[in-house]
């Protein structure tokens, strides 16, 4: 390939080049801007939030979130509790049961 020719492709080829270059970078600039103006996180390459924001909605949202856990986990503790009481029923001879009954009912009412 001659000179002449190298310049020829070269002026014809590298605005398509600086076009396509220019028209990605707005693209993201344009992206970015619209994600920042109605409140989306920035994230990096990789999905990692950079900027977490930490307002006191969320901090609020997280509390309401733990309070809510630990009374999910305190009625699911008394689930456990009765669901043993019926599986020790259910499986217990029917004699034990039977006598377990009868001595509830021989008990005088308080």
């Amino acid at each position: 390939m001659d000179k002449v020719a190298f310049i020829s492709l070269m002026s014809e080829g590298l605005p398509a080049i600086l076009a396509i270059v220019v028209v990605g970078t707005l693209g993201w600039v344009m992206t970015t801007w619209l994600r920042i103006k109605n409140g989306y996180p920035l994230d990096g390459s990789w999905g990692q939030a950079l900027y977490p924001q930490k307002n006191d909605e969320t901090v609020e949202r997280v509390k309401l979130l733990s309070q809510e856990n630990a009374q999910l986990r305190a009625e699911l503790g008394s689930i456990k509790d009765r669901l043993a009481n019926v599986e020790r029923i259910v499986t217990d001879e029917a004699h034990g049961l039977n006598r377990e009954i009868e001595l509830l009912r021989s008990k005088p009412a308080n």
